[in-house]
């Protein structure tokens, strides 16, 4: 079926509908969502979408000069999803079923009805499900990759969506992971040894930031934050892997929560980190990363979070400071 164009431009009605979706209808949506996600991905789902905020995408799209903006926000790494279609999310477990739901979706986006009233969240699990039927899996390892292929969708575009691959990411020993090995590794914190029990400051934990490379760990000492720790890992030339990184896995440029290049994504053991302190909940505002009064949510400053047991985290592929400017944009509408 050849998608309906409508008047605005070449739009798509599926992409004009997406694109009547603010960042409040997707965090309502998400809300509904949480309710139908594996635990698996529950995490994972919602720290791509702090990874890839609507909000600021369209503070660049509609921004008169787009890269100076994006100087003045002072942005680094890959922050467009256009260009990450296939590999943004490759730390969800639904990833293993991309080709499929990018399929789907993109069928689904060419029989949209401009007349279609139905929620977003209907739609999303609607296709999440009947993918599901097709690959024989339960429906709730599907759905928050589906979400993911919406919002990629939005700001990506049809067109651009349609252009990659569909590609799996992952290789055959980590693709083939079960859910219980999984979880049960993110649940699981290090041997102390015989007499672990007696030990206090000299306990070590593990930090694994790519749960789909076996060699992306390192340990840390108990109530240590999480970016010194990375500072001693010398396995690799991080900074020829990153620009951002120039000691260890995790990019940092102070150790004072001032720049916010150290933002990580929690996928396992955000109960065993430090509550975040008044320096690091007010600064994570500031840069635009997360807005929550929680004590230990799932977005965090590897510089400020203290580690008392082993963790699973995520490093997202770029930072910037952009949280005052959306702020003050919206106070000025």
């Amino acid at each position: 079926m050849t998608p309906e164009l409508a008047t605005n431009g070449m739009q798509t009605t599926f992409e004009q509908f997406l694109g009547r979706q603010s960042e409040e209808a997707w965090a309502a949506t998400l809300t509904i969502l949480l309710r139908s996600i594996h635990e698996v991905d529950k995490n994972a789902t919602q720290i791509w979408f702090a990874f890839y905020p609507l909000s600021l995408f369209t503070a660049l799209q509609q921004a008169e000069d787009k890269d100076g903006l994006a100087k003045q926000l002072l942005m680094q790494g890959h922050y467009e999803l256009k260009d990450q279609i296939d590999s943004s999310h490759t730390f969800l477990y639904g990833h293993r079923y991309w080709p499929q739901v990018k399929k789907a979706v993109a069928a689904f986006a060419d029989a949209s009805d401009a007349g279609n009233q139905t929620p977003l969240s209907d739609q999303i699990l609607v296709v999440a499900r009947e993918t599901a039927a097709i690959v024989n899996v339960d429906a709730s390892l599907l759905v928050g990759i589906t979400a993911v292929a919406f919002m990629t969708i939005q700001q990506a575009g049809l067109a651009e969506f349609r252009k990659a691959p569909g590609a799996m990411l992952l290789d055959k020993k980590h693709a083939k992971k079960s859910l219980k090995q999984i979880l049960s590794k993110r649940a699981k914190d290090d041997s102390q040894g015989l007499l672990g029990f007696l030990k206090t400051i000299d306990k070590k934990w593990t930090v694994t930031y790519d749960e789909n490379d076996a060699a992306a760990k390192y340990k840390m000492n108990h109530d240590q934050d999480m970016a010194w720790g990375a500072s001693e890992d010398r396995t690799r030339n991080w900074r020829e892997i990153d620009p951002r990184r120039p000691e260890g896995p995790i990019p940092v440029e102070c150790r004072s929560a001032s720049c916010g290049t150290c933002w990580v994504g929690v996928l396992g053991g955000a109960e065993k980190l430090s509550d975040v302190a008044v320096r690091e909940g007010k600064k994570i505002k500031e840069f635009g990363y997360i807005d929550t009064t929680e004590p230990k949510p799932l977005i965090r400053l590897a510089c400020q979070a203290k580690t008392y047991g082993a963790i699973s985290i995520v490093i997202p592929p770029w930072n910037g400071v952009f949280g005052k400017y959306l702020k003050s944009r919206n106070e000025t509408k």
